[in-house]
């Protein structure tokens, strides 16, 4: 792991296109802000992790080709 030491209104570059700059720090609480294109995820690390159970758990899932059609046409009548 890298550490580095950052003040206030000082940033980090990740790559070309990434940047993380520190907002504000009050005590022992830093606001980080990240600057990233569209296409870049950014999330914190326990939301990464419910994600990632989330789409385990979904892959994982039984479903019949014939429910998917079934879910097809419950839209269809949405609209």
């Amino acid at each position: 792991m890298l550490v580095l030491a950052r003040r206030s209104n000082q940033s980090i570059m990740i790559g070309d296109d990434i940047e993380i700059v520190i907002v504000d720090i009050k005590g022992d609480q830093v606001k980080i802000g990240v600057k990233a294109p569209k296409n870049v995820s950014v999330h914190r690390a326990e939301v990464y992790k419910e994600i990632q159970e989330e789409n385990k758990k979904a892959a994982g899932a039984n479903i019949k080709p014939e429910d998917l059609g079934k879910l097809g046409d419950l839209f269809k009548k949405k609209t």
